[in-house]
């Protein structure tokens, strides 16, 4: 059964057969109608990425489109905190390599970034990531996308019953194209938390791999040789070319991930080129096995 549809104007298709599904045919300045707004929820649960083409979105625009997924998360300034990309006390960071009056405006601004889940660092992560698309680059800046469900399945059946019921220490230190050293790492000054490898999507019951080359540091229970061959091995399956979407941006793009689902990298871009993106996330919940 294919999965394009349509409700009113509002048209749904796949994106790539890994994961991913391009919206077309509303505009998010005014609310959706319970329909389309329980159309795309149910594309969201099925496809793990959705991009919402063609927007002109204000902030309070924005807010509103992300409230249709749960509830938005209002950003407080933490002892962690290194690079604000934005003010707090509200739900936006700005993404961006744009600087006014000598300081950036925004965070991860410039080149690459390496595969990563959004907040796998806290007790409850969040559920999802809404980036929309206000400035590019002439070339570059792609994201690409993995569908952890697949990757949980495409794990050899001895490394999973090996690891399962095992967690691994997610760690944000704040790199973007570096592995983690817990030897260089004072685990106090940085946001970190242990989460199951394999985890119960909340929302589908479907098992997902949870790690990511960029935060994953260590798989407890086992020693140091045995985790790094571990996650060397789940890394190169997580990031297998099959089960990756890589998304093209365009202005006025919206484009919403599932955290709990995928992980996500950034392509390099020209340095010398703005590029700005406004960023909120979606409140999650504890990681279960």
């Amino acid at each position: 059964m294919s999965l394009a549809m349509e409700t009113q104007s509002l048209t749904i298709k796949p994106l790539s057969g890994a994961l991913g599904a391009e919206v077309t045919g509303i505009d998010l300045r005014t609310p959706l109608d319970e329909t389309a707004a329980n159309a795309i929820r149910s594309a969201f649960d099925r496809q793990i990425v959705l991009c919402i083409r063609n927007q002109d979105l204000s902030e309070e625009d924005q807010v509103r489109a992300a409230g249709y997924f749960g509830k938005v998360h209002v950003r407080r300034r933490e002892n962690y905190v290194r690079d604000p990309g934005g003010k707090f006390d509200t739900p936006f960071m700005l993404v961006s390599n744009i600087v006014e009056d000598g300081k950036p405006i925004g965070v991860f601004g410039d080149g690459e970034m390496w595969f990563h889940h959004d907040t796998s660092y806290y007790p409850e992560p969040h559920r999802a990531t809404l980036l929309y698309a206000m400035r590019l680059p002439s070339w570059g800046g792609n994201t690409c996308f993995s569908n952890m469900y697949s990757a949980y399945d495409n794990i050899p059946r001895p490394l999973r019953d090996k690891l399962e019921g095992r967690k691994v220490l997610q760690v944000h230190d704040y790199k973007r194209r570096e592995r983690l050293d817990l030897d260089k790492i004072d685990l106090d000054a940085v946001r970190h938390f242990e989460q199951p490898i394999f985890i119960t999507h909340p929302a589908t019951g479907r098992k997902a791999l949870y790690i990511s080359r960029l935060m994953s540091a260590r798989i407890t229970g086992l020693s140091e040789a045995e985790s790094d061959a571990a996650l060397d091995q789940l890394f190169d399956i997580s990031e297998d070319p099959a089960i990756v979407y890589e998304h093209a941006w365009r202005l006025g793009d919206l484009v919403i991930w599932d955290n709990w689902a995928s992980i996500h990298a950034r392509k390099d871009f020209p340095r010398d080129e703005p590029r700005l993106m406004r960023r909120l996330t979606i409140e999650g919940q504890a990681m279960r096995f």
